[in-house]
Formats: structure tokens, sequence, C-alpha cells
């Protein structure tokens, strides 16, 4: 159909909105074994079906939406720009649990994406940005983080993901 778009509009958007070809990778995994202690990295880790990422504090209700966060890649060196760094924020003090690149993960809500070849997640919303990114990231954290906290999702069907591994749009 040429732009500018004519007939159906919901029908034009509800087709924009499928059109998500684009395979991301997973460019880092961390989790927080007590509340409040400093992330640790790791280049693979277990996924809990309905539960959390395997070693972390947080304890999710079964059928929960938030079991595990996911950030854009991209939005670390944006965040770093709004606070005057000249790098980009290391995700470990934003404290997601995964860190995602090439895939708009805002237009993944209410979608359910796979990572590598056994995990499968379901985007169920924003994740907003608490006041720890302030006594984080100082003055302006935590506005410089809105818009840029990233996604809260629930795990469909957990496995083992490693830094590297492609993520998808599940059809």
């Amino acid at each position: 159909m040429p732009f500018p778009f004519v007939g159906d509009d919901k029908s034009t958007i509800a087709r924009l909105l499928n059109t998500l070809p684009q395979v991301g990778q997973l460019e880092w995994i961390g989790i927080r074994p007590v509340r409040r202690a400093p992330m640790v990295t790791m280049q693979e880790a277990t996924v809990e079906t309905d539960r959390h990422l395997s070693g972390d504090h947080a304890r999710p209700k079964p059928g929960g939406k938030r079991q595990i966060t996911l950030i854009q890649a991209e939005h670390l060196p944006a965040v770093a720009g709004y606070l005057g760094l000249t790098e980009a924020v290391d995700p470990a003090r934003l404290r997601p649990n995964l860190v995602v690149s090439g895939l708009n993960l805002l237009a993944l809500k209410n979608r359910q994406v796979r990572i590598g070849d056994e995990v499968v997640l379901e985007i169920t919303g924003e994740c907003h940005p608490c006041s720890r990114m302030e006594e984080e990231l100082g003055p302006g954290g935590y506005n410089a983080m809105r818009g840029h906290g990233g996604l809260t999702a629930r795990i469909l069907h957990g496995g083992t993901i490693r830094v590297g591994d492609a993520v998808q749009v599940v059809v």
C-alpha cells in the first residue's frame, strides 16, 4: 500500500504493528543475588518457567507480570547522554536482568519473544524507573531513565540463555 495510507486505517495500523522481521541479540545477563547487592554479570543463565532467573533474589508470584526485566542496549548511551556522561551506562547500574539489542522492545508489548532455542517470554509492560536511579546515577538519574527503563515480562517457557543468543518475536 503506498504512502500515505488509504483505506481502513485500523487494518493499516494492525498490519504495521505486526511487522517485526528483525532479530535481536541478547547482549547481557545479570542477577541480583541479594536485595540491594551489586548485580552479578553472567554469560549464561537458567530461566525458570513462571518464576524468575535462577539465582536472582526476586520471588515474583506465579503468573505475575514482572518475573524478568529487559532493557534496550540502544538506550544505554541515550541515558548516559542525558546525564552528561561520555560512555554508555553500565547495565548493572540500572538493574535489569537482560539487555537486548537490535529490537525496539516497546514494539513488543503484549507479544511473545523467544531467546535462544528454549526460552519464551511474554512482554507485559513497561518497567518504570524507581527512586534508586537517583541514588545510582546521581541528580537527574530518575528523569534520565524515564522512557528508557525497559520492559517487564512473564516467563512462559524456561531454559538456558546465553549472551549472543537470538531474540525474536514468536509468530
